[in-house]
């Protein structure tokens, strides 16, 4: 006989002890990982929460699912952010508890729409209410200072072309929502023998979408124009003087591009000169030298002390053969607890544990579309945490830029799941766009990827130190996720309003009118007593 857990057995006897259940969810919820890199195995995130759901519907109470939606959400940041344990330590744990709960109201919403046995009705509803309540959870820890858009769902698709043309429809949270309804049909069918049919609708129903969009979305249309962009990668150097070394390095490699008469820019990684070029004017004149010897344009990365304002600043700074040439881009979007503190003076007391800075960086004003070379090319500069935020590149694309380069550095990172990862981000940003993107890294895999989303050439790993050039292709034309923007998201909350409306109105049709009189109950000696008295 099935008890009540839902399992049989001892299945359900271990799911009836509080300890056991609440591992088994943060292990649930630690399952998506292995869909993005290095595992990288994309086919996984199809199934990847189904084994959580189906804890979460089994849960006797709502308290109890709220439980276990916190604790798989404890699981799933965890896992994919373990590769910041060097770095936070301890502090993880807090930082995974306080955005694990986004995920406590996603476990009732979940319990509410598969527990038991639903109708048809409610089951069909679940393949769109079970995603949009995941895509409000990823929405709200996308912020910035909840540690930004890491490890969205959507984005352990950014090798399936056909998922990279749903992300050029309605970015990756279109992709997001696609990826959830599909485990939420597989838990009907696992789960739900008379809602089968149903399940299969609701698979049949995602691949026709996901046909008709890779059959109707218009691909990027390509210019026929091919601009060679070279990448620069120093590799890891520490130790003293490294900042110096690695700028020397950054030089070696550079004229190793000299002579080729064939590079139109030439792109530096995160943090690739460790002074301020106003202030250091020999630095200045060196990378100048450089753009003269290579006949191209220089793009490096700035991390210090501006001379011209108080402040640490992180900046892309373009350079010419004359010097620089006036176009700079300063970081708008920091890393929490890697380029400055949230509430310093609450919680300052992280630079004591981990590699948080001792010194909060300052944000940049605005994006800068930059234009490179007679050619006139219009580059959309990001620094590396930006990548992971698809409004910045598609506020980029809306501006005119025909490249994005990202700059980034993943030194601290660099045997860990996070620098594959990071370069993968560049996939989903230019498939969005139609844009290509160049990912060029001081230190991780410096990777660039074409107007549709797919690789060109082959990429720098996190072991080489290297200078790489790529054929970049350019193409015209908008995605309708540049002209529409983020309308996923409008119509998961759309989808929630009216779930809220109708289980409003179920709640009030349940309720007896105020003044519907009660009819008295007979007692064993047969005097009549009205209820309540």
């Amino acid at each position: 006989m099935r008890n009540a857990a839902g399992g049989q057995g001892g299945t359900g006897r271990v799911l009836r002890s509080p300890w056991w259940r609440g591992a088994a969810a943060v292990g649930a919820g630690a399952l998506p990982a292995l869909a993005f890199p290095a595992p990288s195995l994309w086919w996984w995130a199809y199934v990847a929460l189904v084994p959580w759901m189906l804890l979460i519907r089994t849960a006797p109470t709502g308290r109890r699912a709220a439980l276990d939606g916190w604790l798989g959400g404890i699981g799933f940041m965890l896992a994919v952010h373990h590769w910041l344990m060097p770095s936070l330590h301890v502090f993880i744990l807090l930082l995974a508890a306080l955005v694990g709960l986004l995920w406590a109201p996603w476990g009732p919403l979940v319990r509410l729409m598969l527990a038991g046995a639903p109708s048809r009705a409610r089951g069909a509803a679940a393949l769109a209410v079970v995603p949009s309540g995941w895509l409000m959870v990823e929405l709200v820890r996308s912020w910035e200072g909840l540690g930004g858009p890491w490890g969205l769902l959507g984005a352990s698709q950014w090798q399936v072309p056909p998922a990279l043309r749903v992300a050029s429809l309605g970015g990756v949270w279109l992709v997001t929502l696609l990826v959830v309804a599909v485990n939420t049909a597989v838990t009907l069918l696992a789960s739900v023998r008379t809602l089968r049919a149903t399940a299969v609708a609701g698979l049949v129903v995602c691949a026709v979408a996901v046909g008709a969009a890779a059959w109707w979305v218009p691909a990027p249309q390509p210019t026929g124009q091919v601009v060679r962009v070279a990448v620069v990668q120093p590799g890891v150097i520490n130790g003293v003087g490294g900042a110096e070394r690695r700028f020397a390095r950054g030089e070696e490699l550079t004229r190793e591009l000299a002579g080729r008469g064939d590079v139109d820019l030439v792109v530096w990684g995160e943090s690739s000169v460790g002074a301020d070029l106003t202030a250091r004017p020999e630095y200045t004149d060196r990378l100048a030298a450089l753009s003269r010897e290579v006949g191209a344009e220089v793009l490096v990365n700035v991390d210090a002390r501006r001379s011209d304002r108080p402040g640490i600043y992180k900046s892309s700074v373009l350079v010419d053969p004359e010097g620089t040439t006036g176009d700079r881009y300063d970081k708008m979007r920091l890393v929490p607890f890697g380029e400055y503190v949230p509430f310093r003076s609450v919680l300052g007391w992280a630079t004591s544990v981990g590699k948080a800075a001792t010194e909060d960086r300052r944000r940049g004003e605005r994006p800068v579309v930059m234009t490179v070379g007679e050619r006139g090319l219009r580059l959309g500069p990001l620094v590396c945490f930006e990548t992971a935020f698809p409004d910045m590149s598609r506020h980029l694309a809306r501006e005119g830029a025909q490249v994005l380069v990202a700059q980034s550095a993943t030194s601290t990172f660099q045997h860990s799941w996070a620098p594959g990862q990071h370069a993968s981000l560049a996939a989903l940003r230019a498939a969005e766009t139609g844009r290509p993107m160049v990912h060029a890294t001081l230190t991780g895999v410096s990777a660039v990827y074409g107007p549709d989303g797919g690789r060109v050439g082959a990429p720098l790993g996190t072991d080489r130190s290297a200078a790489a050039v790529y054929e970049v292709p350019l193409a015209d034309g908008t995605t309708p996720y540049v002209r529409f923007g983020d309308w996923p998201v409008y119509g998961a909350l759309a989808v929630l309003a009216a779930l809220c409306a109708v289980e409003g109105r179920r709640v009030v049709r349940r309720r007896p009118a105020p003044d519907t009189p009660v009819p008295p109950v007979r007692t064993p000696h047969g005097s009549r007593v009205r209820p309540g008295r």
